[in-house]
């Protein structure tokens, strides 16, 4: 990713897109809210070339295994590295390119209906591969179950324990401070929606894909559902079937951030790396010829 030099108007998390035409400068004034322009996409995966690439994958790792996860975390890491514009956000009427590419998710601690939930957030580089992505995922997990609290969650902790009054009125402040990228680093550390993606497994605790809402807080403009595999019926030009196992994912997008055109080439990139894992292997940086 490119280095600039901070100037005037930009925030500390990203670098104010001045170059932007005028549509998409009127289109951040009249709809401003982010939660507003929220575009729902749906892309069935193919798990044959998945399953194998795990199977062989795990011969040798066996302490810490791979898992689709690590490869869905990768593939969205390396999809919006190679399509810049998934890496935008719009705060305060005015467009963003993101500093850095970063992967949110939550770390169930139990799984239990009491079990309680930590955040965690994979921030991607440039020469990262799905080896990296997975020595980083393993480490958020192993901390993420111990005793320790994320940063995120012990400022919310702190702010339900003061007298109500109080507690509204300092995150209304809060929010007055996201609206011009104020938020002090340490209280947004691992807070999700100050990522570029947020991804939720929910086919870990049996529930079929949807979609989840986007966020006025924050700058997150990405949401991926990650659904149940399930067995799904794949005809060839004959009309033969076979049934193979599948995967649905939901995208849930800021529909301000880029047409029509260019969604759907990040989305067949996103299914053929997934498709390819195998690609998964190079540099997030390194170009992938899909088309």
């Amino acid at each position: 990713m490119e280095t600039y030099k901070r100037r005037r108007g930009d925030r500390k998390d990203g670098r104010l897109l001045r170059e932007l035409d005028s549509l998409h400068f009127i289109t951040g004034i009249i709809y401003p809210n982010r939660c507003d322009n929220e575009a729902y996409i749906s892309e069935r995966v193919d798990l044959t070339a998945i399953n194998a690439y795990l199977a062989k994958k795990n011969e040798t790792e066996t302490d810490f295994p791979y898992t689709m996860f690590h490869l869905i975390v990768t593939a969205l890491l390396k999809t919006i590295t190679l399509r810049p514009k998934l890496n935008r956000f719009i705060v305060n009427s005015n467009f963003y390119q993101r500093n850095e590419v970063s992967a949110a998710f939550v770390v169930k601690k139990q799984f239990s209906d009491k079990g309680a939930e930590a955040l965690a957030v994979m921030r991607g580089k440039e020469d990262n591969t799905l080896a990296d992505v997975h020595e980083y995922i393993r480490q958020q997990v192993t901390e993420c179950r111990s005793d320790k609290v994320d940063a995120s969650t012990a400022g919310m902790d702190m702010f339900n324990k003061m007298p109500r009054w109080m507690g509204k009125a300092i995150v209304r402040f809060l929010m007055f401070l996201d609206r011009h990228g104020w938020v002090p680093s340490d209280l947004i550390a691992t807070d999700p929606y100050y990522s570029s993606v947020v991804i939720s497994n929910l086919g870990s605790i049996k529930l079929k894909c949807g979609y989840h809402h986007l966020t006025n807080w924050g700058t997150c403009s990405l949401f991926c559902i990650i659904g149940e595999k399930k067995l799904f019926p794949f005809y060839d030009a004959d009309g033969n079937v076979t049934m193979r196992e599948t995967l649905d994912l939901g995208l849930t997008i800021d529909e301000r951030l880029a047409d029509g055109y260019y969604y759907s080439k990040s989305v067949r990139l996103l299914k053929y790396l997934l498709e390819h894992p195998e690609e998964l292997e190079k540099p997030l940086s390194e170009e992938v010829q899909y088309e």
